[in-house]
This record gives structure tokens, sequence and C-alpha cells, in this order.
């Protein structure tokens, strides 16, 4: 829903901050006055192009900020984390700044963002009725998803997509099979070579690194029985040996401490001294005592780790990942072995075939029932609103192949006039119509689907009355469910309207400005009545204006 926005230096606007609700706003305001100003700013925050000449003269930008909230936009939200955005705590901010100069950027709460990322952002958003940009019901998908929506087929829909992209994979496996078979022979003998070479290897994969720390140690026993005893008998059995100087210097210490006996806590230290290099020759004496001179077992490790490296340089990997790539070899063969049968592949595809058209079937079957019921409802909604004669139509083509949306193509079609033939909806020429024709869709959806908010601008064009009162009447009835704004010339639509904002004119010297009032009860009435009596108000016309209020 729109809760807010800001403009600044557009056209004749200074600046503008505006609070929405939810429920139906009304925008009044006489001839001239500037009141497609709004709708015309919120579309540069939705992503229309920027013509030059947008920025209030004596300006250096024009910047526009719209701000929602996201309530059960599950959908949305998805979109927004694919896009790269993030759902700022429920609310979103498209930002759009335009300089003097021609040059223009965009901003999806706070980030930078493409004027089609702002179109894709509004296509969720709102919808403004009476000019074709963010026409959602224009497009095709949405009209699918609108007639699915208003047939309750939502996740049966959704079972036929993923129905269908499961037929694809299956079909896919299968061409790739009939299509690549010998490729994929080549490439299994290969692969069975490369499995069974690697199995000889044993236990030498998974443990490389024991391999080459055995091998080490084998190669350098030599320079570690020398450097064995070196050590020993610098510790303990040579003539300088420090074991022996511990010695000499514990006596040395012993003497010292009969005469001051406050060291004893260095000859605690140096005792302990004494037995860790005991300890540590120990050590060395055990260690040296397991060190052999053995070639063969040296030669057999030069052996198998000169395998190993040689199968590393033909597969192009280190050694110690040869055991991840015979497991991913496996796995491949595995799936070759597999596609490899046709037959069940073929099984299979015709499974997923079968599965999918029962699915689309009944999918079909709800689309027909609901076609019915929903032309009848809008037909009837069109005659109410200036369209006797017209008619609507949603009409179900059977399409050549299965497609992810089901088994036909949906199209909303429309006549205008008895003697017209029906068309696309987007082809209708009058742009009142189509805002009125809109009016009577989105009336009839009203509980079940599209987007939170809709404008509704040049509705009530050529039409009054009775007419007018209904088309008031609509517009109410759609703000219960919707967050509604509608631009109107009608006092019979303004009166309908649960808030209520108007544009005025101002103009100091050569100076020209437009505002926007929220108008209290008050201030309604006035203006209701200037809509019902021109510019001189009478108590009659403000007597009217008052009951429409009331009624």
């Amino acid at each position: 829903m729109l809760t807010h926005l800001s403009i600044r230096n557009y056209l004749l606007v200074d600046s503008v901050e505006l609070d929405f609700t939810p429920g139906l706003t009304v925008l009044t305001g006489e001839t001239g006055a500037g009141k497609s100003i709004l709708v015309d700013a919120l579309g540069l925050a939705l992503g229309d192009r920027a013509e030059v000449g947008m920025v209030r003269q004596g300006a250096a930008r024009t910047e526009i900020a719209a701000e929602f909230t996201l309530d059960d936009a599950a959908g949305f939200v998805a979109w927004l984390d694919e896009a790269g955005f993030v759902a700022d705590e429920g609310t979103l901010i498209l930002r759009r700044v335009i300089e003097a100069g021609g040059r223009s950027r965009a901003f999806i709460n706070g980030s930078a963002a493409t004027l089609a990322q702002l179109r894709d952002a509004a296509g969720f958003l709102l919808d403004i009725h009476g000019q074709h940009a963010h026409h959602a019901l224009l497009r095709p998908s949405v009209q699918r998803e609108v007639l699915d929506a208003y047939a309750g087929a939502q996740s049966l829909a959704a079972d036929v997509s993923t129905a269908w992209h499961a037929w694809q994979a299956a079909r896919q496996r299968r061409e790739d099979a009939e299509t690549h078979g010998q490729a994929r022979q080549i490439e299994r003998e290969g692969l069975t070579l490369a499995v069974e070479e690697l199995r000889t290897q044993g236990d030498d994969l998974a443990c490389w690194d024991a391999l080459q720390i055995e091998h080490a140690r084998l190669a350098h026993v030599t320079t570690l029985l020398e450097g064995s005893q070196a050590l020993i008998e610098g510790l303990d059995e040579g003539d300088a040996a420090v074991s022996a100087q511990l010695g000499v210097l514990g006596g040395r210490l012993a003497a010292m401490r009969a005469v001051d006996d406050s060291l004893g806590e260095i000859a605690a230290l140096l005792d302990a001294a004494s037995a860790d290099i005991a300890e540590a020759v120990h050590a060395l004496r055990r260690y040296a005592g397991h060190l052999n001179l053995d070639p063969e077992r040296l030669a057999e490790l030069d052996r198998r780790m000169g395998e190993m490296h040689r199968l590393a340089r033909k597969h192009r990997s280190q050694p110690d990942a040869l055991a991840d790539l015979l497991t991913q070899f496996e796995a491949r063969l595995a799936d070759l072995a597999a596609g490899d049968d046709l037959d069940a592949l073929r099984t299979a595809e015709d499974a997923a075939l079968a599965r999918y058209r029962e699915i689309a079937q009944a999918l079909g079957a709800e689309r027909r029932r609901a076609a019915a019921e929903l032309d009848k409802t809008v037909t009837a909604a069109m005659h109410e609103l200036a369209l006797a004669g017209g008619h609507f139509e949603v009409r179900l083509e059977t399409v050549s192949e299965p497609r992810a949306h089901g088994l036909e193509d949906v199209a909303f079609l429309v006549a205008s006039h008895a003697a017209l033939p029906a068309g696309p909806l987007g082809k209708v020429a009058s742009g009142g119509e189509l805002s009125r024709i809109s009016l009577a869709i989105q009336a009839a959806l009203s509980g079940v689907a599209g987007v939170p908010t809709l404008i509704f601008d040049e509705v009530d064009v050529g039409i009054g009355g009775a007419v007018a009162e209904a088309v008031g009447r609509r517009l109410a009835k759609l703000g219960e469910t919707r967050q509604v704004l509608v631009i109107t010339h009608l006092p019979q639509v303004a009166a309908r309207g649960a808030r209520h904002l108007r544009v005025v004119k101002h103009t100091q010297g050569a100076c020209v400005s437009s505002r926007i009032e929220h108008l209290d009860d008050a201030a309604r009435v006035d203006e209701i009545a200037r809509m019902l009596g021109g510019r001189t108000i009478t108590a009659t016309t403000r007597q009217h204006a008052a009951e429409m209020l009331a009624g």
C-alpha cells in the first residue's frame, strides 16, 4: 500500500508531502490546477521516462519518493531478494532524482536501481488506470494470473508449472541419450578406465599425507640417526656433556645454599632442569632405536608416490585431490549408466507428460468455469458504467503444445458497444472507456487478486448523473478491499471518498505554483458545492453537497 509521497521541484510543484491511508481517496481541483501532476510524479517514481522541462524553473533537480508498506507481499519480497535489494522491515521506498541537465537516477530502498527495475517493482505495488502506463491488466500473463486467482486455482497453476518443468527435464535426458549416445559411450569407456586405474591405488588415495611423512623419515634416516647421537652425546655422554656440567654447578649451588638457604628455589629449578635433560636423553635413545635403514621400504614408497604423481599429472590435479576425483568419476559413471537405458528414459518421459496433462486439464476445467462467471460479472458492471451494450469475454485458446502455464492461453477481450466485436483489452480506443472497463474488472476481482493500490484517472470522462453515481459506488466498494485513488471532476464520485485531496493553483507575480490540500469536512462541502455549481456557491448547492456527502 502507498503510504507517503514526496514531491520536490516538479513542474509547478515546489514541495508536497502527502500521507495516504487505506480505502478510497479522491483528488479534485479546478481545470488547469494540475490534478494530473500527482499521478505523473508518481509515474516517475515508478520508472516512467523523464522529459525535458520537468524540473521546476530555477531548481537544480526534481526529487520524488514514494513509500509503500509490504504487507502480504511474499512474492515481491522474493523479487527484491533476487534483484539484490532489501525490504527494510516491510517498507519500500522508490526514489527518483532528475537533474535540470537531464541526468536521471533511481533508487530502491537507497540502493541504485535501473528504470527497468523500478517498473518491475511497480508491477507488484500499484496499477494506474486511464493511462496505459503501469496497466498490469494489459499483460497476458497478468490476465492469466487474475483468472487463476478468481478461480482459486493458484496452487493448481503452480503444480502445472512444476509438472511441466519435470517433463521438460525428462525429455531433455531422453534426447541427450539419443543424440549423444556415441559421445556418452566414449565418455563412459574413458571414465571406466580412469576409475579402475585410480582404484588400484587402494588406501594410498586417502593416506597421501601419511605416505609423505613416512617417505621423508626413511629418506633422511642417516641424518636423523646422526643428529640423535650428537644430541645424546652433548647432553649426557661427552666430556663436556650438559648433564655433567649441571652436576658440577649443582654442587657449587649446594655449597652456597649452606650459607644462604634462600637459594632453595633456584636449587629446585636446577634439579628440575637436570631431570628434564635426563628425560630428553631417554626419549632420544628410544627414538634412535626405532630408526632403521630400510632401502626396500623406501623403494616401495618411491614407487607408490611416483604412481600417485603420474595420475595427478594425467588428470591435471594434485595427489591429495585424487580421492575426490574418484568419487566424481564414479558418480558420473552412474549417471551415464542410467542415461543409457533408453526404454527407461522414454517411460519416465511419458509418465511425466501424463502427470502434466492430468494436472493441466484439471486447471483448464477450473479456468473455463471461472471464465464464464467472470464474463457475466464484468459485463454487468460495464453496463452500470455507461457501457451499455458492451460485453466482456475471457477467451481460452488451446495451445499447440503444452506450456508451463497450462494447455490454454488466456486473453481478456472487450467490446465497448454492442455493434463492436470483442477485441484485446489493450486496444480499446478510448482512455475513459478503458478506465471504466478496468474498474469493472477490478471490482469483480477485488476480493481475490490484484495489486494493493489502484489509481483511476479519466474514469468519469463523458458520464454524469446516475452513471456517475454508479461509478462512485463501484469505487467505494473497491476501496473496502484495496487502496484506491481517483482523480475526478464529478461530485458524485468525489462524495464517495473516505479522504479528499484538492489541487490548488496559486499565482504570485510571474510565479505559478500548485499545492495539494487535505480537506476537512467543512472544506469538502465547499469543494463538492463548487463541483456542482461552479465558482458561485449558494446555500442550495451547499445543502446539496452536504446531502451527497451524508448519503
